[in-house]
């Protein structure tokens, strides 16, 4: 398996209405976002996929959906009031966190720009940010039996699961 990265940087602003901290006050922050490609082979030019392709497509839908956007949920009542002024905004089903823009950003790389995306990580600060991937997809709706796992390197494997006593 083989796989690229490529790192976007944008702005944004948001808030967490129902949260009881700083962060439910309208703020910003200069995000970067991780997109991680993988394939089982390179294409005819020796590559998972161009970096500057992919940093084009990735660039083009943040600028055109959230880069210098004020994000808020649905619900949020700032949400109508800023667009009323012409703010523009980026509307979510559920709080703006990382883990809400991680997600949106991996489902847009996998859905609308066809990109064989394994993992996208959002970086709110250089030391706060979420990831979602292929692999918690994965095991998330994973039917039988849980076990524990351990992930090592990117390699998922099963815990020995203790006998009883």
């Amino acid at each position: 398996m083989f796989s690229v990265t490529k790192n976007i940087e944008f702005c944004y602003g948001h808030r967490l209405s129902n949260y009881a901290g700083k962060c439910q006050h309208l703020h910003g922050h200069n995000g970067l976002v991780e997109v991680t490609l993988a394939a089982a082979r390179l294409n005819s030019g020796g590559m998972v996929m161009d970096f500057s392709e992919l940093g084009g497509r990735v660039s083009a839908w943040l600028e055109a959906n959230i880069d210098h956007k004020v994000i808020l949920a649905a619900s949020d009542p700032l949400a109508e009031v800023l667009e009323k002024q012409g703010q523009a905004c980026f509307l979510t089903a559920g709080a703006p966190t990382a883990e809400t823009l991680a997600k949106i950003i991996f489902d847009a790389c996998a859905g609308e720009l066809s990109l064989p995306v394994r993992e996208v990580a959002f970086w709110e600060t250089p030391s706060a940010g979420s990831s979602t991937s292929v692999l918690k997809s994965i095991f998330r709706h994973r039917p039988g039996p849980k076990k524990p796992f351990r992930i090592i390197s990117k390699c998922v494997l099963p815990l020995p699961v203790p006998k009883a006593r």
